[in-house]
């Protein structure tokens, strides 16, 4: 490789793990500040929190690489402009096709990274975080015993507990049940343990009351225990099959598209075959979207005043690429012979690039210098 094909390789892959840390870390704060409040309010761990994130963290990143190559094309490309590095080697007889060959072999490599995240690590990780979630929705400690809220685990069932010890103690304890049509029961106690038996949740009131209310005849009647036991399993619905996402399903069993494989996920025909396109068409989205930065920049030449212009209009170009990406979404997943949809937005983002690499690449026109004789 030429000298200075490294050079601009180099500046280009530095650059771009700066802006991928960056945008990854923005991206990612914002969902775990609102995922942070969900399960924190919901009585999760610390430790829930994070591995919930850190499953997030592949999908964070594939969705952040055609942004982070871009942005490191444009950085590198202005600079170079900016200090001539780009009119020298343009004046030793280098095309604008030449320069750009550093720019796609660093789209290669940002390609081949989304190729591994999209169909080895994101299904992956999507899957292992749909399971914990369905763990974590059957967890009546985490998702109905927190302190000082009222909760209502089913319809017509109100919990309450003033205070969790750390050792798991509940104390006053107060339970409404309301789910008979002709009568209401509420339980209150001093203090509640909840035990596991057979895998079923039973909360183990100590010192307490059962208070029944019939509604026929408006009769109360009032039990005292000194210990009672209360099935909390029976508040939540046994979990069905879980219905899988076409994001986490591989790509060969995407192609495959099987009937049998459609009907255990939330998808169709159509979405499977645009899910599997999709997966190999985003790694030229990202080498489009470098060459986009790196054509916007070289098409406007050396300016004194900067390249702010075409800096803007690469940013318009990458915002129409993405609208492009959404817009062959809806569409291809609607029809199963619509799949090449996948392909349109890197076909036609490398097609505009070609095109602004060919107009840089022509000698520019200088008018003819008009001469004002002066009158003897």
């Amino acid at each position: 490789m030429p000298r200075f094909d490294r050079y601009m390789l180099s500046q280009l892959m530095m650059l771009f793990g700066f802006f991928s840390l960056v945008l990854v870390m923005v991206y990612w704060v914002n969902r775990a500040v609102l995922l942070f409040n969900h399960l924190i309010g919901d009585g999760q761990s610390i430790g829930i929190f994070l591995e919930l994130t850190m499953l997030s963290l592949p999908n964070v990143i594939k969705i952040m690489l055609p942004l982070s190559a871009f942005a490191a094309a444009v950085y590198v490309t202005n600079r170079l402009s900016r200090e001539s590095e780009l009119e020298v080697m343009q004046a030793v007889g280098l095309s604008p096709a030449r320069l750009a060959r550093p720019v796609l072999m660093f789209g290669l490599a940002v390609a081949l990274l989304t190729a591994l995240l999209g169909n080895f690590l994101v299904p992956r990780s999507r899957t292992l975080l749909a399971e914990r979630s369905a763990e974590m929705a059957q967890n009546v400690t985490a998702k109905f015993l927190t302190e000082g809220k009222f909760m209502h685990p089913a319809d017509g069932v109100t919990l309450f507990i003033r205070q969790i010890t750390p050792l798991g103690e509940m104390h006053d304890v107060l339970l409404s049940d309301g789910r008979k049509p002709d009568s209401r029961t509420a339980f209150s106690a001093r203090k509640a343990l909840l035990v596991k038996v057979d895998g079923d949740q039973k909360l183990v009131m100590f010192d307490g009351m059962a208070q029944t209310l019939t509604l026929s005849d408006r009769r109360l009647a009032t039990t005292r225990f000194a210990d009672f036991t209360y099935d909390l399993g029976s508040l939540i619905a046994p979990p069905g099959p879980r219905q899988r996402d076409v994001a986490e399903l591989s790509t060969p069993m995407l192609f495959r598209a099987d009937p049998a494989d459609i009907a255990r996920s939330n998808g169709s025909r159509a979405a499977f075959l645009y899910e599997a396109n999709m997966r190999l068409s985003a790694p030229l989205t990202s080498i489009a979207a470098a060459l986009l930065g790196f054509a916007c920049l070289l098409l406007g030449g050396f300016s004194r005043f900067g390249n702010w212009r075409q800096i803007g209009i690469g940013a318009v170009l990458l915002i129409l690429l993405q609208l492009l990406v959404d817009w062959s979404a809806g569409i291809g997943a609607s029809d199963p012979r619509l799949w090449p949809m996948a392909y349109l937005p890197p076909v036609c983002g490398g097609a505009v690039a070609l095109i602004m690499l060919w107009m840089a690449g022509r000698p520019r026109r200088i008018g003819p210098r008009r001469v004002v004789l002066g009158a003897a």
